[in-house]
């Protein structure tokens, strides 16, 4: 269940947003940055490592007498940690210079910067959607 909270926070602003989000101007662009950044950090500094941790046990428990659901939850382990160092390596950076700026402030390579975190952004989405889907397998087989 929180696997699927955090695949949701990751999706959920792509699919509202990020998809277009090379067609925002800055007067748009910055604003809506900044109040995502706001409201997604409260939920996500908790939510993340709860729901990564939630993965240990499972794997304790299959380790010798089911494989197969112990390495289907290893890897969605691994994925959900791939999500989270590219979020505090690389995503988190971006976004902490992004709120920083102002439409008078923005530097020549802003475009380029908010390309990357939508970049690396899809990477987390995709980490942690497969790592869901592993669980889920998992859970059910």
């Amino acid at each position: 269940m929180l696997s699927a909270l955090v695949a949701g926070m990751f999706s959920g602003p792509w699919a509202a947003l990020t998809r277009s989000i090379r067609t925002f101007t800055p007067e748009v662009f910055l604003p809506i940055v900044q109040r995502l950044s706001r409201n997604m950090a409260q939920v996500m500094t908790l939510l993340m490592p709860v729901a990564i941790l939630s993965i240990i046990p499972p794997m304790f428990l299959t380790f010798k007498r089911q494989p197969t659901h112990f390495y289907l939850t290893l890897a969605a382990f691994i994925l959900f940690i791939v999500a989270l160092l590219v979020t505090m390596l690389i995503e988190v950076p971006i976004v902490k210079q992004m709120e920083t700026w102002t439409v008078s402030t923005l530097p020549d390579n802003w475009q380029q910067l908010r390309d990357r975190w939508a970049s690396f952004h899809l990477l987390r989405i995709t980490s942690s959607f497969v790592g869901l889907a592993l669980l889920v397998v998992a859970a059910i087989f």
